[in-house]
Parts: C-alpha cells; sequence; structure tokens
C-alpha cells in the first residue's frame, strides 16, 4: 500500500482473519469426516462459515488487539532506529495497556495487562528468532 505502517497493520488484521477462517475449515472437515457424509450444501454451508467467521475474528477484539500491536511495535521501531525483540515487548506493553484501559480496567489492571502483554510478545519475539 506504500506506507510500512499501513502494510503491517493490514498483514495483521489479514493474519488474524486467516486463522479464524482456518479454524473453521477445521472444523466442518473433520465433521464431514466423522459423519462420513460430503454434499454441494455442506460445501457450500461450511464456506458461508469460513467466510463469516474470519470476518468475525478481524472485528472481534483479537483482530483489533493484532492490528493495535503490530501498529504499536512498528511505531516503536521507526521511534528507537533498531529491529529487535525490544520492540516487541514495548509494542505490547503498550497494547496491553491502550486495550486494557479501553475496556475500563482500574489501574493496577492496567499496569499487569501491560506487563503480561509485554511479556507475551517478548516470548512470541524469542520463539520467531528460534524457527
Amino acid at each position: 500500500m506504500g506506507n510500512a505502517f499501513l502494510n503491517r497493520t493490514v498483514d495483521g488484521f489479514l493474519k488474524i482473519g486467516a486463522v479464524g477462517a482456518s479454524k473453521v475449515a477445521a472444523e466442518e472437515t473433520y465433521d464431514c469426516l466423522k459423519k462420513g457424509k460430503f454434499s454441494k450444501d455442506k460445501l457450500e454451508d461450511a464456506l458461508r462459515k469460513i467466510c463469516k467467521e474470519g470476518v468475525y475474528w478481524v472485528t472481534l477484539s483479537a483482530g483489533t488487539t493484532a492490528g493495535v500491536y503490530v501498529g504499536m511495535e512498528y511505531g516503536v521501531e521507526r521511534m528507537r532506529g533498531t529491529k529487535d525483540w525490544k520492540n516487541a515487548m514495548l509494542g505490547g506493553a503498550i497494547t496491553g495497556a491502550l486495550i486494557s484501559a479501553a475496556s475500563g480496567h482500574r489501574t493496577d489492571k492496567v499496569i499487569g495487562n501491560a506487563i503480561t502483554a509485554g511479556a507475551i510478545a517478548t516470548a512470541a519475539e524469542f520463539i520467531n528468532y528460534l524457527t
């Protein structure tokens, strides 16, 4: 799209939508195999559920959180001028605090969520480096 921030944010939303769609695809496939039945109507119903679930996950808090996190991590990277695990930690902490505060939590809960989100983002970044 020409803007790195926008590209990463949209990418985050698309990935979380793909997770939701994949979840339904796996469930529907399992259901067909378990029942031993497969028809055109079942396929159409499964495709409808896949599309609906993908959109639902993007608009649900998971998609919003993913978009905010990707944007925050990129913003921290741009401000710091380096690309390392600290961007994930700070981006996760900021995202955790923002989402928690927007949900109306008290200050102690906001701080706890910021620490937790920062820790999870850092762990995910380290795991990403290993693979």
